[in-house]
């Protein structure tokens, strides 16, 4: 599983629409990638039909739920410090209930509840449903705890709600799990094996989502293209199912297609997807239809092949260039963004430089690098010695962040001059006077506001860039309004 994590969006609190007849306060949290943020619409959602409603200050809330992450050890660092403040609050409010949810409560449940007993309340991320029941217990003076990990809840039957920062674009979970066992990742242990949701429910949210006039979606999942649904139950358990089963069985190059030949005019992007499971079957998906947007997160790690063996990572150095050629081939205004890892146990100079030499050929849009950090519980945590000193790795990952703002600027610069449809999200932070998008390459584009509003597809004809932005001048609406 690659985690995009978006450091503007760390901490984020969840605002709903008030409900007159709810009586109680919620404070939610939110740390991680886009799923954590998508779980944390679908925990709110359940408590606003069990008298809650949100606020965003904290010293109010009679409920504080922080929603976690274990990809990196900074993340947990940084909600130990909110765990923290939370607590400072509580010695001030001792009614004020406080509890941890997702990967980190999975990994750290009984830390968080017997041994340094900060919370109240520890519910993993296949355990939402059991909140009301939980938050009982807790009412009781009893601490609660929920981690199971499930093999078919996909929350399929939960309508969230959204954090409704522009009510244009939306996140729309569609697997949950993950089968791919990379030996640096925590998240087959933190939110279990791969599974599917069925496909009329995500329709159904899509439609939902169309009516309130939201434009924009992305398809979510820890690994998008592996998506399967047969009919309910564990991917990996498949090979089991009947011969009727595997005959209407839907796939990830299916369900593309259904949502966008279902939605002509919303503009759709996944997110995140795994070299070994980007089938030429969805590039020509992708290809067929004008409102699937032309980016493909494709995550690498390494560019050296003994180190993406060590990373147990389902790819070569050689399938991944092959498939890159393809998406070229097959789409070939596609962007393509990576993950990066630097300083992985046993790496030698030669293979960075082999990194370096695949993000030379690929030339990638942009990424999300980091440097090795030791998870425990995972492969590498257990049986690798993290023994790559930490400046070689800062180092050896700048080289990297440098190499990838070098290209993020030619990738830039190949867009002037071009004429592209930007969906309009927000205000720009530099100018009131401007508005900001993406294009389909899920390249921010800013333009003078004129007559347009948050919501339209403009055409914008590119004039200036920089590494990450495009600047450009309206030209009129696109075909997509």
């Amino acid at each position: 599983m690659e985690k995009i994590i978006e450091e503007s969006k760390q901490g984020e609190s969840l605002v709903l629409e008030h409900k007159p007849e709810n009586t109680k306060k919620l404070f939610i949290e939110s740390y991680g990638c886009a799923m954590n943020f998508s779980d944390s619409e679908i925990v709110a959602s359940i408590l606003s039909g069990n008298g809650y409603n949100t606020t965003q200050i904290l010293e109010e809330a009679d409920l504080v739920l922080v929603n976690t992450c274990s990809i990196r050890d900074k993340a947990e660092q940084t909600i130990r410090k909110r765990l923290e403040k939370y607590n400072a609050v509580k010695r001030i409010n001792p009614k004020m209930k406080v509890g941890v949810l997702g990967c980190m409560a999975e990994r750290l449940k009984s830390q968080f509840l017997e041994e340094e007993k900060i919370v109240d309340l520890v519910v993993g991320p296949d355990a939402y449903k059991d909140l009301p029941n939980l938050l009982s217990e807790v009412e009781e003076g009893r601490d609660a705890i929920n981690v199971i990990l499930s093999k078919d809840e996909t929350y399929g039957d939960i309508s969230p709600v959204r954090l409704m920062s522009n009510g244009i674009t939306a996140l729309v979970s569609i697997t949950r799990g993950c089968d791919n066992m990379c030996t640096f990742c925590v998240v087959p242990f933190t939110r279990g094996r791969e599974r599917s949701r069925e496909p009329q429910s995500i329709m159904k949210e899509i439609q939902d989502l169309w009516d309130k006039g939201f434009k924009e979606i992305t398809l979510l999942g820890q690994n998008v293209d592996s998506y399967l649904w047969y009919g309910g139950g564990l991917k990996k358990d498949f090979e089991n199912a009947t011969e009727m089963q595997k005959a209407t069985a839907v796939d990830f190059d299916q369900l593309l297609e259904m949502v966008a030949v279902g939605f002509p005019k919303m503009r759709i992007r996944f997110s995140t997807s795994n070299p070994q499971d980007m089938h030429e079957s969805i590039l020509h998906v992708i290809a067929k239809h004008p409102n699937i947007c032309k980016h493909i997160h494709l995550p690498v790690q390494s560019g050296s092949n003994r180190i993406l063996a060590a990373m147990n990572r389902l790819h070569t150095r050689e399938e991944y260039m092959t498939l890159i050629d393809k998406i070229r081939s097959i789409v070939p205004n596609s962007s393509i963004s990576q993950d990066m890892i630097s300083g992985f146990p046993t790496e030698t100079e030669d293979e960075h430089q082999d990194t370096l030499s695949l993000m030379e050929y690929v030339k990638y849009n942009f990424g999300y690098m980091y440097s090795y950090s030791e998870r425990p519980g995972t492969l590498a945590g257990r049986k690798m010695e993290d023994d790559v000193p930490e400046a070689t790795k800062l180092r050896r990952l700048q080289e990297i962040v440098d190499l990838q703002q070098k290209h993020a600027w030619l990738r830039s610069e190949e867009f002037i001059g071009q004429t592209v449809e930007v969906l309009v999200e927000k205000v720009s932070k530099k100018s009131t006077s401007e508005f900001s998008g993406r294009n389909s390459q899920s390249i921010t584009v800013v333009f003078p506001k004129e007559h347009y509003k948050i919501g339209d597809f403009v055409n914008v004809k590119i004039v200036s860039c920089t590494s990450g932005t495009l600047k450009g001048e309206a030209v009129g609406w696109s075909d997509m309004n």
